[in-house]
């Protein structure tokens, strides 16, 4: 991987989580809800300043970020029915403070995508075949040697051409081949290869584990006016969206083969690196993914995620009085323990499948 694609992906990262944790600060701020603290990652502070009562931070593990609110400040000296507090504020405010980092990153997404058909234009018609946008370890893709950034040009010698209709040709082609081989012909870098895959049979349909993409072309097109450029770019969000929303419902429909498909942040970063190196073109693809990723991820109803924020208010609505403190607490550190575990897993997991590893076993 190129040094400066790495690094242009975890800037881009890092610019997700920013815009996220923004639409918190600013839909808080805008309706007079006090803010103590505005911070970048968790752990301890490893640069800190504050300015006009709220305190900005970046922190030491840049696992994501927060918004803090002097609501639980116990020794603080707001008085606790302060009607600028967060939790004195109807609950419709309280619901948008809480949803606005998911909306700050589909309309950052959204932007990205049209500000690439208005600045850079519009993809000229695709070149051939299918790109491989994800691999999960040890599924079929994987043991043929499918690797990110691979494009698939044809299925058992039919050319898959381009476009949607080649992604759709050769999902077809997987499905209706549980067990049986398929020979494909893929590039990168110019070089031409031909592997055998067997996709494995679940359910009746083929499946190899793979994240499949149409190819992105690297030259562009000026837009014919504003409607096609709006058009295109809804196009694409909404693909994407349907696409992400899809891969998280796996989760509970499929969860042992869907779980190999979650990403930490080194894998991410990698995907990044790959795609930044296709131009700008897939560095924005990139920023679209991972910003439609992250609203998404955020939007599930589980501890220390918006998602499960937003379901205390709703059932503290419910039921007309506040949710017990004890259980509050209980259910946002189980979310805390869950989420540094589980991250300090994948970052384990996907460090050991960089390709560097992959060179140094393979040079012993």
């Amino acid at each position: 991987m190129n040094f400066l694609n790495v690094i242009s992906s975890i800037a881009v990262l890092a610019l997700l989580i920013f815009f996220h944790e923004a639409g918190h600060f600013l839909a808080a701020t805008l309706q007079g809800i006090r803010v103590s603290g505005f911070s970048i990652g968790f752990g301890p502070s490893i640069l800190k300043k504050e300015f006009k009562g709220v305190t900005y931070s970046l922190r030491a593990l840049p696992l994501g970020g927060f918004v803090s609110f002097p609501d639980d400040d116990e020794q603080g000296e707001i008085p606790p029915d302060d009607p600028d507090l967060l939790r004195n504020r109807p609950t419709q405010q309280r619901l948008l403070v809480i949803s606005a980092g998911i909306l700050a990153n589909l309309l950052i997404a959204w932007i990205a995508l049209f500000g690439q058909a208005t600045f850079i234009g519009l993809p000229n018609p695709a070149g051939p075949g299918v790109l491989i946008m994800g691999v999960q370890e040890q599924e079929a893709a994987d043991l043929a040697g499918l690797t990110v950034g691979d494009k698939v040009l044809s299925a058992d010698d039919i050319n898959l051409g381009q476009g949607q209709e080649a992604v759709q040709k050769l999902v077809e082609k997987i499905q209706q081949s549980p067990g049986k081989p398929i020979k494909l012909e893929k590039v990168n870098n110019g070089t031409k290869e031909i592997i055998s895959l067997t996709p494995s049979n679940f359910q009746g349909n083929g499946k190899i584990g793979a994240q499949l993409q149409q190819n992105i072309s690297n030259s562009t097109r000026p837009a014919k006016d504003i409607s096609e450029i709006i058009n295109h770019s809804n196009t694409q969000f909404s693909d994407l969206l349907i696409r992400t929303i899809k891969g998280y419902q796996g989760l509970f429909t499929d969860f042992k083969s869907t779980s190999k498909q979650i990403s930490g942040p080194v894998k991410i970063v990698e995907l990044g690196a790959q795609l930044s190196g296709q131009g700008a073109s897939g560095m924005i693809l990139f920023a679209a993914l991972v910003s439609i990723n992250l609203a998404v991820l955020n939007s599930l109803p589980l501890p220390i995620l918006d998602g499960g924020q937003f379901a205390l208010i709703l059932i503290e609505a419910m039921r007309g009085k506040p949710i017990p403190e004890r259980i509050q607490l209980a259910f946002m550190q189980s979310g805390f323990i869950l989420l540094v575990g589980l991250s300090i897993v994948l970052i384990i997991r996907d460090t050991s499948q960089l390709s560097i590893f992959h060179q140094l076993g393979n040079s012993r």
